[in-house]
């Protein structure tokens, strides 16, 4: 696999947007201190403005920076930046929460999350990921490997939804995923305990085998349902 770090990247953005560029963050596990060794690193990179020519320069750049394993940088105009938190409070909670700026100056004023705006998206979010888990399950059959794969690709958004619950509380989420996970069941009523494994096969202190994929997703599955109720039930923000 190929190797690009921050500081080169960093370095091939400056060079490509020039004054353009307002600042590049890390957001995500690996900001927040909670990403396996050699994970992929979440960038937002914000710029002035965005036309065809820059992203043509800058195409060698976000791909190279894939193909070290990373996902493409998420670009925005500082106008994009300061206008969307209301379509998208979950992410902006959590990179208002934890990130770190490797480059400018990420721009915050008069940025916040509505919590009505927050609850609105944690309901739609927690139903559709009910649906497409079931979708994915049935995919999957008895198929033990697509299972795990199923288990793995599921991770991320199960943590995102732990978060968004605890700001929706009025909680500041634990850092500890594991912790994290307690919480959220214990608020909402469900069994963490795989979720809980699921976070230690993460951070690879675990592993977690295809034989065990099967009682994870009914784990999961079990941890939706009683999400989605958790959430319907909650008096509007």
């Amino acid at each position: 696999m190929a190797t690009m770090t921050q500081d080169e990247l960093v370095a091939q953005l400056r060079a490509a947007y020039g004054a353009a560029l307002r600042a590049v963050v890390l957001y995500g596990s690996a900001a927040r201190g909670g990403g396996r060794a050699g994970g992929g690193r979440d960038v937002l990179v914000v710029v002035d403005h965005l036309g065809m020519d820059a992203l043509r320069r800058v195409a060698p750049t976000a791909r190279a920076w894939q193909e070290a394993g990373h996902p493409p940088p998420l670009t925005l105009t500082a106008r994009e930046w300061a206008s969307s938190a209301d379509v998208f409070p979950m992410e902006y909670a959590d990179l208002l929460d934890g990130h770190q700026v490797l480059h400018g100056a990420l721009p915050t004023e008069g940025v916040h999350v509505n919590p009505a705006d927050l609850r609105r998206q944690v309901e739609a979010q927690v139903l559709g990921k009910l649906l497409q888990l079931r979708a994915g399950i049935l995919a999957a059959g008895n198929d033990a490997k697509r299972q795990l794969a199923l288990v793995e690709a599921s991770r991320g958004t199960m943590f995102v939804l732990f978060r968004a619950l605890a700001r929706l509380h009025g909680e500041r989420p634990a850092a500890d995923p594991a912790a994290l996970a307690r919480w959220a069941g214990a608020t909402a009523g469900f069994d963490a305990a795989p979720f809980v494994r699921v976070a230690a096969h993460a951070a690879g202190t675990a592993t977690l085998t295809p034989g065990d994929a099967a009682g994870v997703l009914g784990g999961e599955l079990d941890a939706l349902e009683r999400l989605v109720a958790h959430v319907d039930g909650l008096a509007p923000a």
